[in-house]
């Protein structure tokens, strides 16, 4: 019965330390960036688009494509990016252990 309540106990310590991570997460920004800096997109740590700067010398109709598809790389980098942070996370709290394929925390 022991090794039960201790067992108890370390999933209570790493639901709080999950719940803490989670509010961690809002608070980090990753910034991802293409077109050698032109675009560059902010996300948060639970990957929520928090920002976005475009140079002025992307704003000509004619280039409307070219932004659009340096807005979608600036984005797929800042999520990458935010997802390497949350491993990070995760490894600290989990002692190594990876997270199961497929579970997502946001």
């Amino acid at each position: 019965m022991a090794d039960f309540m201790g067992m108890m106990k370390k999933a209570a310590e790493l639901q709080s330390k999950m719940q803490a991570m989670q509010a961690e997460l809002d608070t980090i920004e990753v910034e991802g960036s293409s077109g050698g800096g032109l675009v560059r997109v902010t996300l948060s740590g639970k990957g929520e688009m928090k920002g976005i700067k475009i140079d002025p010398s992307l704003m000509k109709p004619e280039e409307k494509e070219i932004l659009e598809d340096l807005i979608v790389a600036a984005s797929a980098e800042a999520r990458r990016k935010t997802e390497g942070v949350m491993q990070e996370k995760m490894k600290a709290i989990t002692g190594g252990l990876p997270l199961p394929p497929g579970l997502k925390l946001f």
